[in-house]
């Protein structure tokens, strides 16, 4: 029985497809990304914006056309869409034979196996009854789905390691803890045999994510212990860099920053999506920081780690964003100047309180706003590139440029999938997940070029 997973969404969506994969696999389920010789198609879908949204409702209606045409015996609906609009998708896509919410991803092959052996419908004509009795859900606040052994989709050289799930921020613009529930991490044990079981595959950078991972162990052990964890993952043989994602700016702590200063496996990189910079559109927003609270935060991870690489992310035309409170993110983020950032015009999202705001935004007007601000750090990061020649860096072998004596590789600033690359000019035969040491020698927009040291 060949399944193909489509995972849509974020890095944490991901680790959840490879948890899924892992659990199907042990169940002797065999995997194909070949639509023409799937037998089962399992979409874990996305709902955070209404583009991701639009993405998921897509892909099912594309795998529902297979699962109608009678070439796919099973299609199955996994993730945040299924979990927030389960009764929609029972009606709106009745070739979806079944549901699989947020925290019964354990659940997966029950589901598969509930589907193929139930006797179900042709596609398109199940009785509601039999819609009802293929919805796997449990309670969002339940103890966590842990799967130990994973299929990595990432090439093996990198993976998430995901340490908590859900949110009790209730930002006012977000869904998360109404399709994730609050805020749980994961016990600090599993976290560090599922490290070591992905560092003896050959993972040698470990990339943390949750909701948010500041607030690591403030459910569990009383307070927060993400500079416990790293401590502890670092000590793992075989893991060469940790690399930490979606860090609140109020939830960093000294502890955090010394720990990251002083461990050599700890990427000087930190990605803090602080939304706004202006205090009126801060309040709206649900944030807990000031704009002189952000400076102040930002200010001391330079002074500490001189080197840090700092990622954000913006929402523009956010509802009473006026242009005041634009004009005052733009100089921010001008004097500011963080090396990656990400501009998302604002997103009206049904059950969440900005989406009843009064003053929304016209869509041309967050949409200019936010080709403005990519605009102008544009400038600023051309220009960061080009201050970076000349430097050593260590980099991490990505693949090869066909036909070319060229390598794809990152550096510590860079995450995969969001920034840029070193690409490595060299007639050295690398290999994938090595580690080598480069010379800056251009730039290239985003990207940098290099050569090989020591060849």
């Amino acid at each position: 029985m060949n399944i193909l997973f489509v995972s849509l969404g974020c890095d944490k969506n991901l680790a959840d497809t490879e948890m899924m994969l892992g659990l199907l696999q042990k169940k002797g389920f065999q995997f194909t990304d070949d639509y023409e010789a799937a037998d089962v198609v399992v979409v874990n879908t996305c709902c955070f914006i209404g583009d991701a949204k639009e993405e998921s409702v897509n892909t099912l209606l594309e795998m529902g056309k297979l699962r109608r045409a009678g070439k796919l015996k099973a299609l199955l609906a996994a993730g945040c869409l299924a979990q927030r609009y389960r009764q929609e998708i029972l009606k709106e896509i009745p070739e979806v034979d079944a549901l699989v919410g947020t925290m019964a991803t354990d659940q997966i092959a029950d589901a598969i196996e509930a589907v193929l052996s139930g006797g179900v419908a042709a596609a398109g004509e199940k009785t509601v009854e039999e819609n009802l009795s293929r919805e796997f859900f449990r309670d969002l606040n339940r103890g966590l789905p842990v799967c130990r052994e994973r299929v990595l989709t990432t090439g093996g050289h990198f993976a998430y390691l995901k340490i908590a799930e859900g949110c009790d921020k209730h930002c006012t613009y977000c869904v998360i803890p109404k399709v994730r529930g609050g805020y749980r991490s994961v016990p600090m044990e599993v976290l560090e045999e599922q490290a070591g079981l992905l560092a003896e595959k050959g993972v040698k950078e470990l990339i943390l994510v949750a909701q948010e991972t500041t607030l690591y162990g403030v459910d569990l052990y009383g307070g927060k212990r993400l500079p416990e964890l790293l401590r502890r993952l670092a000590e793992i043989k075989g893991i060469h860099w940790i690399r930490i994602l979606y860090c609140y700016p109020e939830e960093i702590t000294e502890e955090l920053i010394e720990v990251m200063a002083k461990e050599p496996k700890i990427c000087h990189y930190l990605d803090i999506p602080i939304q706004h910079a202006s205090d009126n559109v801060l309040r709206r927003m649900g944030r807990r920081t000031t704009q002189e609270e952000l400076r102040q935060r930002i200010g001391k991870l330079r002074e500490a780690i001189p080197d840090i690489c700092l990622r954000t992310t913006l929402i523009s035309g956010f509802p009473g964003e006026t242009q005041e409170d634009f004009e005052e993110l733009y100089r921010f983020v001008n004097e500011m100047e963080f090396d990656r950032l990400g501009v998302f015009a604002y997103s009206r999202e049904e059950d969440t309180p900005a989406a009843e705001m009064p003053d929304q935004v016209e869509e041309d007007v967050k949409e200019a706003r936010r080709d403005e601000l990519m605009e102008l750090q544009q400038a600023i990061a051309f220009e960061k590139a080009e201050d970076s020649v000349g430097q050593l860096l260590d980099v991490l072998v990505e693949g090869r440029v066909v036909d070319e004596d060229v390598y794809v590789t990152r550096t510590y600033r860079d995450a995969p999938g969001v920034d840029g690359y070193l690409f490595l000019h060299t007639s050295s035969n690398l290999m994938t997940g090595d580690f080598v040491k480069a010379l800056v020698t251009d730039s290239n927009e985003y990207d940098l070029v290099g050569d090989l040291v020591g060849e």
